[in-house]
C-alpha cells in the first residue's frame, strides 16, 4: 500500500497492540480526524479486556474488505485501514475529518416568504435536508463516482412512484458515460449530460435551496448533488421553470401571479427593448408619438455614432460593471456598481457620446435581466440581446421579427432529456397553464404537470398505480 501511494509523507503507519494478534493500521493524517482515531480505534483497543476479536471489531464499527485496490481508494477518502496478521481481509474504519459550514440561506437565492435553509458542501447533510421534508419510502438515492482522477461522490435523488422511469434510465446512462479526469462539482456534470451544449438556454436548473429541490421532486423531476458543491442540478426542466421562485407559493395567488407575469414579461424587455429602440431611431421614427418626437430628436441629433454603437458601448459597460461588482469584495463591489454607473452614465451624456434616451433604455434592459430568479437564465438573456440588436440595426422591425422567430423556433425544438423544453406552450397543454404564466390558488393545483408516457424503457413499473402516475397524480405540487 505504501508503494501504491508512492510513500507519500501524509500516510501514517502505526502498530497497535491487540492481545493475541500482530496488527497495524494506516491512515492519511490530512484526511482523518485525530480525535476520531483516538476515540474509535485506540480507545476500544486499550480498553479491550480479553474480549474476542469479533466483539472488538464491532465496537470499532469496522467493515471487512478483501479488495486491495478498493481499500486504497477508501484510505485516501479519509478512512483508517486495520491489518491483522494471519487474516486475508482488512478492516476499514471511517474516521474522515469533516469541516462543514453552517446551514444558512443562499446569498444568490434570497426570498421573503418560506424556508431560509440552504445546501452546504457535504452530500450527506444535503440529503438529510431533503429527507427531513420528504419522509417517504419512495425517495430513492443512487450514488456515482465521477472523475477518473478526482473521484468525487455524486448522487441523484427522485421519487420512484412519481418520476418517469425512461427519464431515470436516460439520466443514469448519461452520468455513467461521463469520461473525464476532473469533475470537481455538480456544475461540471451539466455539459456532459445536457441535450444541447451549444444552445444559449440552460437545460438544467441550478439551485442551492432544499425547498426548491423538494418542490421539483414532487413534480416528478430528478436532482443531482455532488460532494464539495452546494448546488443541486434539477432535470428535466422547461423554460418556465427558471421563472418560478419558492416565493410564489408563500404569497397569495393574485400577488404571486402578478409577480410571475412581470418576470416572464421581463424576458421580452431584456431581449427586445434595445433592439426596438435601435430600429425606431434608425428606420421607423414614424411610430414615435408626436409629443416625444422633438425631445428624442434633440437628444440624438448631436451624437456622432449610430444607435447600434451607442447600445453596444453602454451594454458592454454595464456588463463590465456587473462583472467587476461580482469579483470585488462586497462593500467595494456595491460602491463600484452604484458610483460607476452614475459617474459613467452622466459623463458619457455630457460628452455627447450617448443620448439620454439610450441611457434609459439600457438601464431598463439591465433591470429586466436582473429580475430572473435563475442566474443561468439571466446570463442567456444578456447574450441573446446582442444578435437581436445587430439584426435590428441591419433590417429594422423585420430583423427583430425574424430574430424572435428564430429564438421561438429554437425553444420549440429544444428538449431536456427527451421532454419538450417550451412546454406547456409547445406542445400546447392548457391544463398545465395553471402554474406557468400565473399561479392559481393551491386548491386548484391538483394535478402534476403532464409528462408523456415513456417511449422505450427497460425499467418496468411494478404496480398499476405506477403505470398511471403520469399526469394523474393528485396533491399539491409546489
Amino acid at each position: 500500500m505504501k508503494d501504491a501511494l508512492f510513500h507519500t509523507d501524509d500516510l501514517v503507519s502505526q502498530t497497535v497492540a491487540i492481545p493475541g494478534y500482530t496488527s497495524q493500521f494506516l491512515f492519511m493524517y490530512t484526511m482523518c480526524d485525530q480525535q476520531k482515531i483516538r476515540d474509535e480505534i485506540l480507545k476500544p483497543i486499550s480498553e479491550n479486556k480479553g474480549a474476542d476479536l469479533k466483539e472488538l471489531l464491532i465496537t470499532m464499527r469496522a467493515n471487512k474488505h478483501n479488495d486491495l485496490e478498493k481499500t486504497i481508494d477508501l484510505l485516501i477518502s479519509g478512512n483508517a485501514v486495520l491489518f491483522i496478521e494471519g487474516l486475508e481481509e482488512c478492516y476499514v474504519i471511517e474516521v474522515k475529518s469533516s469541516h462543514v459550514r453552517s446551514i444558512s440561506e443562499p446569498a444568490n437565492e434570497r426570498i421573503v416568504e418560506g424556508s431560509h435553509e440552504g445546501f452546504v458542501e457535504n452530500v450527506s447533510i444535503n440529503l438529510q435536508l431533503v429527507r427531513k421534508h420528504i419522509a417517504n419510502r419512495n425517495l430513492v438515492v443512487r450514488r456515482y463516482q465521477l472523475g477518473n482522477e478526482t473521484k468525487i461522490e455524486a448522487v441523484i435523488i427522485y421519487l420512484r412512484n412519481i418520476a418517469n422511469p425512461a427519464i431515470i434510465e436516460k439520466i443514469d446512462h448519461r452520468i455513467r458515460s461521463i469520461e473525464a479526469d476532473s469533475i470537481t462539482s455538480a456544475e461540471f456534470v451539466e455539459e456532459y449530460i445536457e441535450e444541447s451544449s451549444l444552445s444559449p438556454f440552460p437545460q438544467l436548473l441550478h439551485t442551492e435551496r432544499p425547498d426548491r429541490v423538494i418542490g421539483n421532486l414532487l413534480e416528478g423531476r430528478v436532482a443531482l448533488l455532488a460532494e464539495g458543491s452546494p448546488t443541486a442540478l434539477i432535470m428535466p426542466v422547461t423554460f418556465f421553470s427558471f421563472y418560478q421562485s419558492p416565493d410564489d407559493y408563500g404569497y397569495r395567488s393574485l400577488q404571486a401571479s402578478f409577480i410571475r407575469f412581470i418576470r416572464v414579461f421581463s424576458f421580452v424587455i431584456a431581449v427586445a427593448l434595445p433592439a426596438y429602440y435601435i430600429a425606431v431611431v434608425s428606420f421607423h421614427f414614424e411610430v414615435i408619438p408626436q409629443d416625444l418626437l422633438l425631445p428624442i430628436k434633440s437628444s440624438i441629433e448631436h451624437i456622432p455614432f449610430p444607435p447600434i454603437l451607442e447600445a453596444l458601448f453602454m451594454e458592454l459597460t454595464i456588463e463590465l460593471l456587473r462583472e467587476a461588482g461580482m469579483r470585488l469584495p462586497g462593500p467595494v463591489g456595491q460602491t463600484i456598481g452604484i458610483v460607476g454607473g452614475l459617474v459613467i452614465g452622466d459623463a458619457v451624456v455630457k460628452a455627447g457620446l450617448v443620448s439620454n434616451a439610450m441611457i434609459i433604455v439600457v438601464a431598463l434592459t439591465a433591470i429586466a435581466s436582473f429580475v430572473v430568479p435563475s442566474h443561468e437564465m439571466s446570463g442567456s438573456v444578456r447574450i441573446l440581446r446582442f444578435p437581436v440588436m445587430i439584426a435590428a440595426a441591419l433590417f429594422g422591425f423585420i430583423g427583430i421579427v425574424y430574430s424572435l422567430m428564430i429564438i421561438l423556433i429554437h425553444l420549440c425544438l429544444l428538449e431536456s432529456f427527451g421532454r419538450p423544453y417550451f412546454a406547456p406552450v409547445a406542445p400546447f397543454r392548457w391544463k398545465d397553464w395553471k402554474d406557468t404564466f400565473i399561479r392559481m390558488p393551491q386548491q386548484k393545483l391538483k394535478r402534476r404537470p403532464h409528462d408523456p408516457a415513456p417511449q422505450q424503457s427497460n425499467l418496468q413499473p411494478q404496480s398499476e398505480k405506477e403505470e398511471k402516475r403520469d399526469g394523474q397524480s393528485e396533491g399539491a405540487t409546489n
